[in-house]
């Protein structure tokens, strides 16, 4: 084939972007934020994630040579998210095709620069290259899923010694999409890279994004917390590490509760830090007195719940208060955002 006849490399149409210097503020994606997109184990994951709510579509696949991204793997992606609202912020034409050193990537994640560690990155972007994702969010209008990879392609440079001198990856579309648009992209925490377990960095994520600052938080039920995670551990266990979660309050800027309403059914409760009282953390006495209302907050003294004016609606998500306004309205300020499972699960009802 002729060079005028060779169809053109995505990596030739795009304009090559250079990482920023500098210790930018962490940013990432809400839509990854809510919805599960990665395996929460540091063991070998290659059963799909198959999620379904209302009219959200969520298919992941993995290859069983490399495994499904996990949600350590995603640190890259919020170095990218960084790099592009950064850009963006400063006036500075972004791109697709992004250039670092490995160096600046690990560092920016917080990672050591080890041998070990460079390899881990380079495992890290195959599975984010292999992994399939095909999602109806955000193209709900035009009732279709679209299909891509969390990375389209990268190449390692090597210098004369054979040792790692700079990386280029291509993101696809649909996040670089997201990460352009101002209200679909969240910073978060740097404290959030030194989380060790996949389930509190999968709930930090959502917890950052759904009860932002909130003056009264946000509620889910466990069941649909379970849902949500794509965590393939039985519910029994799911339930006992958010208990154990709650228990050591790791989450840094927001405060865990559990509730219980009558009946027995557990809710996770999240509110920011700023707005809690210094008494929270207290362990409380095991018997509730007589006239308790439907909530009874676990791991907290009384000073540190407020009673909701109504009861909470027969729904899986609950906002009280003012609306989130650093997050998504469409997702986090609905009463309903799908529907748990309802075996065994008893539910509260409203006047």
């Amino acid at each position: 084939m002729s060079a005028r006849h060779r169809p053109h490399s995505e990596r030739e149409q795009l304009e090559l972007f250079r990482a920023l210097p500098g210790d930018l503020a962490p940013r990432d994606a809400q839509d990854l934020m809510a919805y599960p997109f990665f395996s929460l184990a540091k063991t070998h994951r290659t059963t799909p994630i198959d999620f379904r709510m209302n009219d959200i579509t969520i298919r992941v696949e993995a290859v069983p040579e490399h495994g499904m991204a996990t949600i350590w793997d995603a640190d890259v992606l919020i170095w990218a998210a960084s790099q592009i609202v950064e850009a963006r912020d400063a006036g500075i034409r972004t791109s697709r095709l992004m250039a670092a050193t490995p160096y600046e990537i690990l560092t920016f994640i917080g990672r050591s620069t080890s041998v070990r560690d460079y390899h881990r990155l380079k495992a890290a972007l195959d599975r984010l290259q292999s992994t399939t994702v095909a999602t109806s969010l955000r193209q709900v209008a035009e009732r279709r899923l679209h299909r891509f990879s969390w990375i389209n392609e990268w190449t390692e440079h090597a210098d004369g010694h054979g040792h790692a001198a700079g990386i280029d990856l291509i993101v696809p579309d649909w996040f670089y999409r997201a990460v352009l648009d101002d209200a679909l992209v969240l910073t978060i925490d740097r404290t959030y890279f030194r989380l060790t377990g996949g389930l509190e960095r999968w709930l930090y994520r959502l917890v950052r994004k759904h009860a932002g600052n909130q003056p009264a938080g946000w509620r889910f039920d466990f069941r649909h917390l379970h849902a949500k995670s794509a965590s393939l551990s039985p519910f029994k266990r799911f339930a006992f590490e958010l208990r154990d979660i709650v228990r050591r309050q790791p989450l840094p800027g927001y405060r865990l509760t559990i509730e219980y309403e009558v009946g027995g059914r557990e809710l996770l409760a999240f509110v920011s830090a700023r707005l809690s009282t210094a008494a929270c953390g207290q362990a409380v006495e095991t018997l509730v007195p007589s006239g308790t209302g439907k909530h009874v907050p676990s791991g907290t003294t009384g000073s540190c719940h407020q009673e909701p004016e109504t009861p909470i609606p027969g729904s899986e998500t609950v906002a009280y208060g003012a609306p989130n306004l650093d997050s998504n309205p469409q997702e986090s300020n609905l009463l309903k955002v799908g529907r748990a499972p309802t075996r065994g699960v008893t539910r509260s009802r409203g006047p």
